[in-house]
């Protein structure tokens, strides 16, 4: 099983974290406000413990449960705590009308973590494409995308261990797409779909 860190405290933490400690990993919490990320702690279970907000993280994993805006910055503030670390980034960067990206290049919000994280760090994106609602309730597949074959392998059994199935599109470049991917998600929950407890996947058909 996986030793993970969420750096974070709200509803995305607490859903990944109530399925990480389900699935039997090691889960650490930090948050800015030190009594928020105790009360998750306690609220997962599981011998979930509590770190202190800027040092070293005693999962092999870290989860940047934060919103896309506040992701690179608390890279940043980590710094060196972060070496050697796999990051995953879950974040969307929504514009204000949830029609496109708040980056107008061809980036990511992982792709940023990884201009600021230590050398030695690897940063993978996953998550993203799924409502919280459904990574409560259901069983979607998860995209992942990432340089580094090994942290890639890496979340992809963190993945499973959950339950889900992890689906590998390429390199860090791809979190770009995940994140346009994302904003797919909302057009469908307010159109085609009209709700939003659905989720993407890929069905694999024979011959």
């Amino acid at each position: 099983m996986s030793s993970i860190t969420l750096i974070g405290t709200g509803n995305m933490a607490r859903t990944i974290g109530a399925l990480a400690v389900a699935g039997g990993n090691t889960v650490e919490v930090m948050g800015r406000v030190q009594s928020k990320a105790y009360d998750l702690a306690k609220a997962l279970g599981g011998g979930a413990t509590t770190g202190r907000w800027g040092a070293v993280p005693a999962g092999d994993i870290v989860i940047t449960a934060l919103l896309y805006d506040g992701v690179v910055p608390v890279v940043t503030e980590y710094g060196d705590a972060l070496a050697g670390k796999v990051i995953v980034d879950i974040s969307n960067p929504f514009n204000a009308t949830f029609d496109g990206l708040a980056h107008s290049k061809e980036t990511s919000i992982a792709q940023e973590v990884a201009t600021v994280a230590p050398a030695s760090a690897s940063v993978v994106k996953a998550f993203n494409t799924i409502f919280r609602d459904v990574l409560e309730k259901g069983r979607p597949n998860v995209f992942i995308a990432g340089d580094s074959a090994q942290a890639k392998a890496g979340v992809a059994a963190f993945v499973e261990s959950l339950g889900l199935r992890p689906l590998d599109v390429g390199g860090l470049k791809m979190a770009h797409w995940l994140e346009g991917v994302g904003v797919v998600t909302v057009g469908l929950a307010g159109n085609g779909v009209g709700h939003w407890n659905f989720a993407l996947g890929v069905h694999e058909f024979a011959g």
